[in-house]
C-alpha cells in the first residue's frame, strides 16, 4: 500500500507517525544514501552508521520537522553527515598525533630529568672524595661562582694554589664520572 504514497502522501503520513510510512522512506532511500555515503567514505560501517543516523533523526523530529522534497532532503542530510564525519575523523587523528608527540616528549623529559639526577647525584658524591680543601675550592668555584682572585682572597691561598686546586679536582671528578658513565650507560641502553 505504501509504495504507491507519492513523497508528499509519505511525508504527511509520517509527521502523523505512521511507522509504515517511515518504513516505505527506508525502504526507498536507505540503500541509495548507504551508496553515497559508501562512495565517500570507503566504509561500510561508518556508510551504514551515517544512514541509520539519518533515520533515527528523520523518525524522532517527525512532528516538528519542515520537509518538502524528500529526495533533497535525504542526499542533502546525508552530504552533511559525510563531511562532518571526514572533519571529525581528521580531528580525531589529528588529536591522536598530538598525544603520542606529547606522550612522547615527557618520556624523554622524565628520562632526561632522571639522568640529570643521577648524575647531580653521582658528581656529590665523587666530590665526598675530594681533599678537604679542593672540594672547598670546587663548590666555591663552580657552584658559588666565585673568580679564581675571589677564592684566592677569600681562603688566603695564592691563586696558582686555587688553581692546582681546581685542575686536581675536575681531573679526580673526571675521572670518578667516567667510571660512573661506564657502570650506568648499559643499564640506560636496556631502559630503551
Amino acid at each position: 500500500m505504501y509504495a504507491s504514497y507519492s513523497e508528499a502522501t509519505l511525508l504527511d503520513a509520517l509527521r502523523a507517525g505512521d511507522e509504515g510510512a517511515f518504513a516505505e522512506m527506508y525502504k526507498r532511500y536507505s540503500f541509495r544514501l548507504f551508496t553515497v555515503a559508501y562512495q565517500k567514505l570507503k566504509s561500510r560501517e561508518a556508510a551504514e552508521e551515517l544512514v541509520q543516523d539519518l533515520f533515527e533523526n528523520l523518525w524522532t523530529r517527525r512532528a516538528t520537522i519542515q520537509v518538502e522534497q524528500l529526495d533533497h532532503y535525504l542526499f542533502s542530510a546525508i552530504k552533511y553527515r559525510i563531511i562532518n564525519y571526514i572533519k571529525t575523523q581528521k580531528l580525531r587523528a589529528g588529536y591522536q598525533l598530538y598525544m603520542q608527540v606529547s606522550v612522547s616528549e615527557k618520556n624523554t623529559e622524565t628520562e632526561e630529568a632522571l639522568a640529570l639526577n643521577d648524575l647531580t647525584a653521582a658528581l656529590l658524591a665523587g666530590m665526598q672524595d675530594l681533599p678537604e680543601k679542593s672540594r672547598e675550592i670546587f663548590q666555591l668555584s663552580r657552584f658559588e661562582h666565585y673568580s679564581v682572585s675571589e677564592i684566592s682572597g677569600h681562603i688566603n691561598l695564592s691563586e696558582k694554589t686555587v688553581e692546582y686546586h681546581l685542575t686536581k679536582s675536575l681531573k679526580l671528578l673526571r675521572r670518578y664520572l667516567r667510571d660512573f658513565l661506564l657502570a650506568v650507560l648499559p643499564i640506560l641502553f636496556l631502559l630503551k
